[in-house]
């Protein structure tokens, strides 16, 4: 393959551009030399020019579209275009394809003799693009190496047949199956290998939940990432009743009920680190679909900063969770974080001197120096049974999971006005629409009124991944509606994240927190007694100098932990 002069050809280029001058190229080419860097990355690093700038120039002159691959559907069609060696060979990504042509990303779009190589060995016409080096090379690694996976699940399915002979339900070849520490991985069976792979992909990709969902077809894989879900390539359909199984036996559950709805947990010990994981198995047309949450210890750790409460907001919370009775509410929906956060405000209160109990459904997360209590529902323990129990205890502070009845929210009133504080969740869209549901189950307002010391609602946000951020400047209508004066902020630079390839082109790189903190004073105590909605007592709240969620998220805005399109999506309703 010949060896073009993208050195000089670029040089000239941009020579003739005017955007650099001949003592320019001198110095960066020595520079290039020196530092063995291309000349392109030489210009780059030193700001002299931008990669927006060569791409759009090259492709000017080399008469080729100028593309981008975020946002591009990679199909397995498209992926079999180009075959995964030849893709890192020649540094190149396919973008589209018919019967006789495709469209093909390049690295290097001086390199005119790729096109013929490949050319050569697709046997098609090859039309050339240009686009970003790090996006072809993101984009390579991404789905080529997904796809070797597949080669090595064809391999796995091989060893399955071998070992399980004539066995077409291969839940009964493995149900039993566990594994040796004394072989070594590749020595293992190839089922208990693959969900161990699984595992250890979800850790490795941050992955808060992993869904085994089996459907018409294929057995999709998928894991939720900074609460979106994100599917992973699927195993072969021979292996779902061997998949499934191992799952269940791993969990304790029961391998021969396919009917009803189980769950169980799974101990998992990655390299460094100590799992728990829980499991909820549900019947499907299709076959068992099942939802694994992985717990990381480490995350009940957290101090109330961490959890994403704005310095005023720890204050006031701390100030919260000191109050020697009462009742304090977080609100959300499921998933929004609501136990990380009491967790982080039991660690701050547990001390020697205080007795805390709790009575959860299922314990998630084991506290050192608490009484945690489990919820049985079978033998007649639920929410309501312990907590009389618990009251009988001798407690300082009671958490209870969560406020589902009336008779649970009655005995958690109770034991708040009878010199206990009581932590717990509820199930509203905003902090001032928890005493109002509270009233709804059935509880008096007065008693309502009495006991609550504060509601706080709570969401996650994906946070700006910090290895891509990049500044810009919103559209006046985007500020208008997040709900601040656009004139304020007119010509301020915004933080957001172009995608890279730690946060899989996504600009977004883990979890924070928005909270809505309403402290019940006099005058929403009186509109809880009147049994006023949830909108006038937001609106009072708010005049009172509470910050709504879409308010707090925008102060993370300012703070360049969020974007804005982030805190519209999760504040819709607000």
């Amino acid at each position: 393959m010949a060896q073009p002069d993208p050195q000089g050809s670029l040089s000239k280029l941009l020579e003739e551009a005017g955007l650099v001058n001949e003592d320019m190229t001198k110095a960066m080419m020595q520079a290039s030399q020196e530092y063995g860097v291309p000349l392109k990355q030489a210009f780059i690093s030193q700001g002299i020019v931008s990669e927006d700038d060569i791409l759009e120039l090259v492709a000017r002159n080399q008469g080729m579209e100028l593309v981008s691959l975020q946002g591009l559907k990679v199909t397995k069609e498209l992926l079999e275009q180009i075959p995964a060696k030849t893709a890192r060979l020649f540094r190149v990504f396919p973008v589209e394809y018919s019967d006789t042509t495709v469209k093909v990303a390049l690295s290097d779009p001086f390199n005119l003799s790729v096109t013929d190589d490949l050319h050569r060995i697709l046997d098609k016409t090859v039309i050339p693009v240009v686009a970003p080096e790090a996006e072809i090379d993101r984009y390579i690694k991404k789905f080529y190496e997904a796809n070797e996976v597949s080669d090595m699940y064809e391999h796995f399915t091989e060893q399955i047949y071998q070992e399980a002979g004539e066995t077409t339900d291969f839940s009964d070849a493995y149900q039993n199956i566990e594994l040796d520490p004394t072989k070594a991985a590749e020595e293992q069976p190839a089922v208990v290998r693959f969900v161990d792979l699984v595992f250890k992909q979800a850790v490795h990709d941050r992955a808060s939940d992993i869904h085994v969902e089996p459907q018409k077809g294929e057995m999709r894989i998928r894991f939720r990432i900074d609460g979106v879900l994100h599917q992973v390539p699927s195993p072969p359909l021979k292996w779902q009743s061997a998949i499934l199984s191992r799952l269940k036996v791993l969990s304790g559950m029961d391998l021969a009920e396919k009917r009803i709805p189980q769950d169980g947990r799974i101990k998992l010990n990655i390299p460094g680190k100590k799992l728990d994981v829980r499991v909820s198995c549900l019947p499907a047309i299709h076959g068992e679909t099942i939802v694994m949450r992985i717990l990381d210890q480490a995350s009940v750790l957290l101090g109330l900063g961490d959890v994403g409460f704005l310095p005023d907001n720890v204050k006031l919370f701390e100030m919260l969770i000191k109050s020697p009775t009462g009742i304090i509410l977080m609100t959300g929906p499921t998933g929004s974080g609501k136990t990380t956060t009491l967790y982080a405000a039991l660690g701050t209160i547990n001390t020697p001197e205080t007795k805390i109990i709790t009575v959860e459904n299922p314990v998630e997360y084991q506290l050192e120096g608490v009484c945690q209590v489990q919820v049985n529902e079978e033998i007649g323990l639920d929410f309501a049974a312990a907590l009389r129990s618990m009251l009988r205890q001798s407690p300082d502070v009671i958490m209870v999971g969560e406020i589902r009845d009336l008779q649970t929210a009655e005995i958690a009133i109770r034991a708040a006005l009878t010199g206990h504080l009581v932590f717990s969740t509820l199930h509203t869209n905003d902090a001032p629409g928890a005493p109002t549901r509270l009233i709804d189950m059935g509880i008096k307002p007065f008693l309502v009124a009495s006991a609550l010391q504060a509601a706080i609602a709570q969401r996650l946000i994906r946070r700006i991944c910090p290895y891509c951020q990049t500044t810009y400047v919103p559209h006046p209508e985007e500020l208008l509606e997040v709900g601040v004066d656009a004139e304020k902020f007119r010509d301020r630079e915004f933080i957001k994240g172009q995608g890279c390839e730690r946060c899989g082109d996504s600009g977004y790189r883990g979890r924070t927190a928005i909270h809505e903190i309403m402290v019940v004073n006099p005058t929403i105590r009186r509109m809880i007694m009147e049994v006023r909605s949830a909108m006038q007592i937001k609106k009072a709240a708010v005049r009172e100098g509470m910050r709504t969620l879409r308010m707090d998220g925008f102060e993370k805005v300012l703070l360049g932990q969020a974007t804005i399109p982030e805190i519209l999506r999760i504040t819709q309703g607000d």
